[in-house]
């Protein structure tokens, strides 16, 4: 257990921030004996892998900051055509979509080089390139801190959504997810279905790709125009692509003919936030040290000393500028702490 424990590198915006008590959880039994401390009775709770997807609004957290470091990757089940992969929450994303795509399975691909780890993936239901995280999920394994219980989760029961799982909604704070078990293909069938990905493909003279081909690709263009958090503190996409009545849509597009956007559920079409905030004049925008990333708009940045209060600012004045100028309404994609 610590005291005043700083939590620069648990948040990749790398804001300086402290938590009154903090607690490293390598293992089950650590979390157990966490649960009958006196601390974790009486202060309240924040559950953290990587801090890759949040932002803390002030520079102390009041209370026990849980950070989640157990390790662990293995086969639970495989047949002639796929493989369920077991991961402990504490793995890094990246490393494991890489072994997994570097092993042949597929599935993982259009997932490459996202920031975090494992046992944030379900939470936010991580997506990127036309594949979310639900695609590829099979279950997972979490802790009730309330009850003490181990409880298994399957795919309905996580209630995954844009972005968005039960554990961001109903149950935030109350289930410590420790692993996550995800079905992946032998036989990958690639999703290509992302523009940018062929245009890299055909830059990299691929013609015939497979799944380690992809995933350069998708590396290739995540690092073409997202910052890396150990260079340039972020949290990638900040805000979500807001979904509009395909009536809204039509709307705008006449009014701005090169507006992207793509089909959705029936009858909505889900826009480009970034090309909203571009076009509502703030890429490459800076006030102090927090900033709008130079090549993608729906990254903000900190350049060295923002706060959590000045880059939602900031964030809140994007909110605005974008409903002013087009009438539709974009939230944060991270979670405000």
């Amino acid at each position: 257990m610590y005291r005043n424990y700083p939590l620069n590198h648990s948040n990749t915006f790398g804001l300086d921030v402290m938590a009154a008590w903090a607690v490293k959880i390598p293992d089950l039994k650590d979390l157990e004996k966490i649960t009958k401390e006196r601390v974790f009775m009486e202060e309240k709770h924040l559950i953290l892998g990587g801090g890759s997807n949040c932002l803390f609004l002030d520079d102390y957290f009041e209370g026990l900051a849980i950070l989640i470091e157990n390790k662990g990757i293995s086969i639970t089940n495989e047949t002639d055509e796929s493989v369920a992969v077991s991961v402990a929450a504490g793995e890094d994303w990246a490393g494991f979509v890489e072994k997994m795509v570097n092993s042949g399975y597929g599935g993982l691909e259009n997932l490459s080089l996202i920031p975090g780890k494992v046992g944030a993936a379900p939470m936010q239901n991580i997506g990127a390139y036309g594949v979310e995280l639900k695609d590829v999920f099979n279950s997972l394994q979490a802790f009730d801190l309330e009850t003490g219980d181990l409880v298994d989760f399957n795919k309905e029961a996580c209630d995954f959504g844009y972005r968005s799982s039960i554990f961001k909604t109903t149950l935030r704070n109350r289930f410590v997810i420790l692993s996550v078990e995800f079905l992946l293909n032998k036989r990958p069938v690639l999703n290509l279905g992302y523009g940018s990905i062929k245009q890299e493909l055909e830059r990299m003279g691929v013609d015939k790709p497979g799944i380690i081909e992809v995933s350069q690709a998708v590396i290739n263009i995540r690092k073409s125009k997202l910052p890396d958090p150990a260079e340039l503190g972020n949290a990638g996409s900040f805000f979500k692509n807001p979904v509009v009545h395909n009536l809204v849509f039509n709307d705008l597009k006449s009014e701005y003919p090169d507006i992207v956007g793509y089909p959705d559920h029936e009858g909505a079409t889900k826009l480009a936030a970034g090309w909203l905030i571009e076009k509502a004049g703030w890429k490459g925008y800076r006030s102090g040290d927090a900033g709008v990333h130079h090549k993608q708009a729906l990254v903000l940045v900190n350049y060295g000393k923002a706060t959590g209060r000045d880059i939602y600012g900031l964030a809140m004045q994007i909110q605005h500028s974008v409903k002013e100028k087009f009438g539709v309404h974009i939230e944060p994609e991270v979670n405000l702490i």
